[in-house]
């Protein structure tokens, strides 16, 4: 059974349940409009688009918030989104990070313990980019990802990029 809500430790972040609690600390991340300029979704920032965002991540039971280690404080979120059509697969999305915390270790350790979570249970992952969302393409396809020819008409605005067990650890030996 995949615990789509897991308590995870890295060495700079930890990552556990998104909780009702949470709203304030972390729409004070997202309140900043340039982290969603390149997202399909780019008026993210203002409360009532974020709070339907944040009601359907608890709804979905698998969103999480992430925090600083060092500090604790809360730096964004994450979700495992599970498609029962594809029991072998789970999705990792709707995820954004402070800027300050962009395009460097603290999202490589966020994705590295996702990853390795989401392959203790299933062979692949998919992440699923709007088209114009060059830095986050860019971020997946740092994992190993590649796009799925299979579903490039499936979701309209979106790139599916799939990431399966052997890419992972290939990619993670290769990294060191």
């Amino acid at each position: 059974m995949f615990d789509l809500q897991p308590t995870l430790h890295g060495t700079l972040l930890s990552i556990r349940p998104l909780r009702e609690s949470d709203f304030p600390s972390l729409f004070a991340v997202a309140s900043d409009p340039l982290i969603w300029a390149q997202h399909p979704a780019h008026d993210r920032y203002t409360e009532p688009v974020f709070r339907s965002f944040f009601q359907i991540g608890m709804e979905s039971g698998g969103a999480l918030i992430v925090n600083e280690i060092l500090t604790g404080r809360v730096i964004g979120s994450s979700r495992y989104c599970f498609h029962p059509q594809a029991p072998d697969e789970i999705e990792i999305g709707f995820t954004f990070l402070a800027r300050e915390f962009w395009g460097g270790v603290y999202n490589a350790e966020l994705k590295a313990l996702m990853l390795g979570h989401a392959f203790k249970h299933v062979g692949s992952v998919i992440f699923c980019v709007g088209d114009k969302n060059i830095r986050s393409q860019r971020a997946v396809h740092k994992l190993g990802a590649e796009v799925d020819p299979a579903t490039i008409h499936s979701k309209p605005g979106r790139i599916v990029y799939r990431l399966n067990r052997s890419r992972f650890a290939l990619e993670k030996k290769t990294r060191g």
